[in-house]
């Protein structure tokens, strides 16, 4: 039974720049896999920032917001979660069944939607987190939040702590290893951390001092310019590319996941890659398991990193458009909380 008292929730509406508008919207009756989730709290990704400042395309009018916690309410048949379960849940909703789903990578299907990008006059409008509720589609992975894990430190696993979690997968194994992560962004410090758990050497470097000066309490150690065995660059500049890709070792691996629009061409040398047997590849969206990892890391170190101190206060859903800025210095997220 659908605990909803009322079939319509609050959302607010992306119309345009920083604009968006309040509005009542109906909430449709679950289908097979469907799941109806009260939004405890979202953060606002760096990705919904390019969005609004029209650095990146996305769907207009929509409801935003992919990073988020909330409550399940209310479930298909067949839904593999159950009413009451805190959750929080994958950005891509996949098929399940083209030959890229079949093969592993549903972040890839081909018929792929995402949460907080999809037409608000679609059919499927609760699809952002910058609401009271959101409909989460048959395909939409999810991961039960345990108890003791603030909101404000699950809500990013749902996009920044699972990319991290697929960009180490990527990597291979770090223990042991120099690592350089280019861009202490939450991404970045995140990756810094979760290398440091897994026993890695990891340097950060970041144009913007001040964040940099936030990379020790993660676990980097001063950067230099020696040799590096993996590089992450989750900046998408060309030229922080080019650096690390100049400090990688013999065998070295650099994986690229912050370049996600498009950008100056970078040269690389062929012969340089076969000699020094070089690896680049690229991560972008993530895998199940590695949301249900990102969850696992966060409670294991919810005591040890300063997860709290990144995310600021939240602000109610009416307030969204304050939050959709850059966040002030030494904060990492900010957030909406949309049943305040």
């Amino acid at each position: 039974m659908d605990p909803v008292s009322s079939r319509l929730t609050t959302a607010a509406i992306w119309i345009g720049g920083a604009d968006v508008v309040l509005r009542r919207v109906e909430i449709p009756e679950l289908t097979d896999g469907e799941i109806l989730v009260r939004v405890r709290l979202a953060t606002v990704c760096g990705s919904d920032l390019h969005t609004v400042t029209g650095r990146r395309s996305g769907a207009c009018p929509s409801i935003l917001g992919h990073e988020a916690v909330g409550d399940v309410v209310a479930v298909g048949a067949g839904a593999r979660v159950s009413v009451g379960q805190r959750v929080v849940w994958s950005v891509t909703v996949a098929c399940g069944d083209c030959a890229r789903c079949r093969s592993g990578r549903t972040a890839k299907c081909s018929a792929v939607r995402k949460v907080g990008h999809e037409p608000f006059h679609g059919d499927w409008p609760l699809s952002g987190a910058y609401a009271e509720h959101i409909v989460l589609p048959h395909g939409t992975a999810t991961a039960v939040v345990p108890p003791g894990l603030p909101d404000s430190v699950a809500a990013p696993a749902a996009c920044a702590t699972a990319t991290v979690m697929a960009t180490i997968e990527a990597a291979g194994s770090v223990r042991g290893r120099r690592v350089l992560v280019a861009g202490a962004g939450m991404l970045g410090l995140t990756a810094v951390a979760a290398c440091r758990e897994a026993g890695a050497e990891v340097q950060a470097v970041d144009i913007d001092p001040e964040r940099l000066t936030m990379a020790p309490q993660f676990g980097a150690v001063t950067a230099d310019t020696d040799p590096v065995d993996i590089a992450i660059d989750f900046t998408g500049s060309a030229n922080a590319i080019d650096a690390a890709l100049r400090r990688l070792d013999i065998g070295g691996v650099l994986v690229l996941a912050g370049s996600v629009a498009p950008g100056p061409s970078l040269a690389v040398d062929p012969e340089t890659l076969v000699r020094r047997w070089l690896t680049i590849t690229g991560v972008h969206n993530y895998e199940p398991r590695h949301l249900g990892r990102a969850v696992d890391f966060l409670h294991r170190t919810v005591d040890r990193y300063p997860w709290y101190d990144v995310v600021a206060d939240p602000v109610p859903l009416a307030q969204l458009g304050a939050a959709l800025h850059r966040p002030p210095s030494g904060i990492l997220r900010t957030a909406v909380a949309p049943q305040l």
